[in-house]
């Protein structure tokens, strides 16, 4: 394989002087080692696809899971169409964020442990050991900036201490999003921090400690959603605390808040906590932040925070364990609002107040669960966290084919459409891939050693996923030798 050295040096968060204003970390200018790891690797093929396109947040460049990329491989291995690897010490759910030759890569040390957290079913993964070994929690989360071209380290950056794992997460879950310019990263423990991209620390602030300590059950994974100059973030959880969910507009230059609400709800229990991150909703001249958790979906105005309309139904028997992983989605100016299984819901934009009924399109009774679904516009893609999918009709909610089998697994990554084609990963590294349509057809299937949360990106002519402990560059044409 080729691949990068496997001699771990950390970032030292010591090498940082640090000063405090207004309860906000600014870091000075400081030249840092710059750590990089020999990397063998043969011409990539793709170096430029005919329609590039950057990864810059979870969901990629229409923040739905979509690129206008082409070119990509459908079948691949540990041998077959890889353009290089590049080893880390951990597992992590954290996407790869890419812009032009960079990838941003969060980084955690925490080693495999047993998964089996949230999800309908309790299959534990093949990859993954039953029980956790003990774990310390003096562990750092990092930051490392990657070339794209032969996986090399061009530096690395301190994020977090306190690294552990909840079940299946660790804190280095959340997903970094860039602009081209900058990058800004959050880690599970609350650190929230923004870099240039020759490494320099921007800005940094600890949102756990500026509002309320993180109370969900599973440990925080949100990522920030970037939209012009700001970032907003959300913290929705009541499992380990009483104190109130929020939600955060924060200037992305400065750090500093520009809003913080409160969303109150009637939620008990696990069900208050969400694992999703917020949505951007544009319609008729109008955007809006788009929440789910705590059993409603919730749209914000942008400029001030304040909650324009909610949805109830997403919890219909109160359960008290009905926290939300997947993300809402938004097509034109339908969102579409998975819960616990059931029921998913779609909404028609541009309601005021309580939309439960008005606003409701659609419900359907087994959505994903984990997986955040995909659509091509027309037809929405449904991935179960147990491997069973399903596609609908966006407009009306007709089915249009359901309890179709991949390969089974147990699915925590997120599907991602490419050239008319869906891709799911399972925990298992194992990667499904079937044609968009009203047809159900499997084209292949692909197999990757590592236990596997992270949802793929794709750049540049190369899918970029994170399988176990590698990162694996793949593309039409390449071997590794």
């Amino acid at each position: 394989m080729l691949e990068a050295l496997s001699n771990f040096p950390t970032a030292d968060k010591d090498d940082y002087p640090v000063r405090k204003t207004f309860g906000l970390t600014i870091l000075s200018f400081m030249v840092a080692g710059v750590a990089i790891f020999a990397v063998n690797t043969n011409k990539v093929s793709a170096e430029s696809s005919p329609a590039a396109e950057n990864w810059p947040q979870w969901r990629g460049p229409n923040l739905d899971g979509t690129t206008s990329e082409t070119g990509l491989p459908i079948t691949w291995s540990d041998t077959e169409n890889i353009s290089w690897t590049l080893e880390m010490p951990a597992w992590t759910g954290s996407t790869p964020i890419i812009w032009d030759d960079t990838i941003f890569l969060t980084v955690s040390y925490v080693q495999r442990g047993g998964g089996g957290g949230y999800g309908r079913r309790r299959r534990q993964s093949q990859a993954t050991p039953v029980q956790p070994p003990a774990q310390s929690r003096d562990l750092n989360v990092e930051l490392w900036r990657v070339n794209r071209h032969d996986g090399s380290i061009i530096w690395k950056k301190f994020l977090s201490d306190g690294d552990h794992q909840e079940r299946k997460q660790n804190m280095s879950s959340p997903s970094p999003v860039t602009d081209g310019k900058y990058v800004w990263v959050m880690t599970g423990t609350g650190w929230l921090r923004a870099f240039d991209f020759e490494g320099t620390e921007i800005w940094a602030r600890n949102i756990s400690n500026d509002y309320w300590k993180f109370g969900l059950n599973w440990g925080f994974a949100s990522s920030p959603l970037l939209h012009e100059d700001a970032l907003y973030v959300q913290v929705l959880h009541g499992m380990k605390t009483d104190d109130p969910s929020y939600v955060l507009r924060i200037n992305k230059m400065t750090g500093e808040t520009v809003w913080m609400v409160e969303r109150p709800t009637d939620a008990i229990s696990e069900s208050p906590d969400s694992y999703s991150t917020p949505a951007l909703l544009q319609y008729d001249g109008v955007k809006e932040i788009v929440i789910t958790g705590g059993d409603v979906v919730t749209g914000h105005n942008l400029e001030t925070g304040e909650e324009l309309w909610r949805a109830d139904g997403l919890n219909p028997r109160n359960d008290r364990n009905y926290r939300i992983v997947a993300s809402p989605v938004v097509i034109g100016d339908i969102i579409i609002a998975p819960t616990r299984v059931r029921p998913m819901l779609a909404l028609k934009a541009g309601g005021r107040g309580d939309v439960t009924t008005s606003h409701l399109l659609w419900s359907f009774g087994d959505g994903p669960d984990v997986p955040t679904p995909v659509s091509d516009g027309k037809l929405l893609y449904i991935v179960g966290d147990n491997g069973v999918v399903h596609c609908l009709d966006i407009a009306t909610g007709e089915v249009v084919y359901t309890n179709q089998r991949i390969e089974p697994g147990t699915y925590s990554a997120s599907p991602i459409l490419v050239e008319g084609k869906i891709y799911i990963i399972s925990e298992d590294g194992v990667t499904s891939v079937y044609r968009a349509g009203r047809e159900f057809e499997i084209l292949a299937t692909n197999s990757l050693p590592g236990y596997t949360l992270s949802t793929p990106a794709v750049s540049n002519g190369h899918f970029y996923i994170r399988a176990g402990d590698r990162l694996y560059a793949i593309a039409e044409g390449t071997s590794d030798r």
